[in-house]
């Protein structure tokens, strides 16, 4: 279990992130065309794993943006938007926005995923989402960079998880 703060309250998420250097648990999760996308579909590339609450919310959707806007420039890499919410709120997004750099994956089905990466709030007004982390993995899957956000409404650090790759 690991804290973090959601508006200076006190949360707690059911685990804690993969560590560093480790194999990262596969997941199979929806993608924004319903099928069903897992971490070996995206091997053989870098992967950024950005992970949040909503992408109805202003500070998940600069993420989304800001790493759209990174993951243009960065070769052999993905960048994976996973949060609850429908594929069809995160495709809306994306299309309002003109998002095109990075795959959008929705956990609605099951809990696995965020039980896996431990990012599942276990207590607290946002209980049952997503926290807000950056997992980073190379072409192999090994975990490489990891950020549990300290306060959620925060934005993440960009520029260390890019700085990973």
């Amino acid at each position: 279990m690991s804290q973090v703060l959601f508006k200076g309250i006190t949360v707690n998420t059911a685990g804690s992130l993969p560590a560093v250097g480790t194999k990262a648990p596969n997941f199979s999760l929806t993608a924004a065309d319903l099928s069903q996308k897992s971490l070996s579909d995206f091997l053989g590339k870098k992967i950024v794993l950005n992970i949040f609450p909503s992408i109805d919310t202003g500070t998940c959707a600069m993420s989304v943006r800001t790493f759209n806007e990174k993951a243009s420039s960065m070769a052999n890499t993905v960048v994976l938007c996973i949060s609850k919410d429908l594929p069809f709120a995160q495709g809306r997004f994306c299309a309002a926005e003109g998002i095109e750099n990075v795959v959008t994956l929705s956990q609605y089905k099951d809990s696995a995923f965020s039980e896996a990466y431990g990012v599942r709030f276990s207590d607290g007004p946002l209980q049952g989402l997503l926290s807000r982390a950056v997992v980073v993995l190379d072409e192999s899957g090994k975990v490489v960079y990891t950020e549990q956000v300290a306060e959620t409404t925060n934005e993440p650090d960009y520029e260390a998880a890019i700085a990973s790759l």
